[in-house]
């Protein structure tokens, strides 16, 4: 495994997706790339509140709040994630993609021409989050490079 150069990781900062980085980090070899995947999925486009309560002006508002704090809690994940690749000598690539997370990743594994795709498992029932849905049927009909779910230790 230690001949991998070109890794996509598919990592938002949830536990499950913490367990991949860190199985992506410790798999790449000696000045291998990190390819940073983050999908933020398309229904936080339509986060502007209830509209019978708000004027276009507050749906606005609340429409930029949003986006500013989906941006700033992207780029701790992407500054923790690129810390932690370069204390391992590995250079470093992001890429943040707004839509469907299955249809992004396909994309992004085309553009970063990854040798290996790493991602988390699904989140167990019952544990609060959001479920990406990035693991479709879809998804793994089109993959062209080998795909690794790491399971989240409990």
């Amino acid at each position: 495994m230690k001949t991998l150069k070109k890794i996509l990781l598919a990592s938002h900062g949830s536990p499950g997706t913490r367990a991949a980085e860190r199985a992506a980090i410790a798999m790449a070899a000696p000045g291998a790339t990190l390819f940073h995947l983050v999908v933020v999925p398309e229904f936080w486009s339509g986060m502007q509140g209830d509209d019978w309560l708000n004027n276009a002006a507050t749906r606005d508002a609340y429409a930029r709040h949003v986006e500013t704090t989906i941006e700033r809690e992207v780029s701790v994940e992407l500054r923790r994630v690129e810390r932690a690749a370069r204390q391992r000598k590995l250079k470093y690539r992001s890429r943040t993609i707004f839509g469907k997370p299955d249809e992004c990743l396909l994309e992004a594994i085309r553009s970063a021409k990854a040798q290996l795709v790493v991602t988390g498992s699904l989140r167990a029932k019952g544990k609060t989050g959001l479920r990406s849905r990035m693991l479709t049927d879809e998804l793994l009909r089109h993959l062209s490079v080998p795909l690794l779910v790491v399971p989240v230790k409990s």
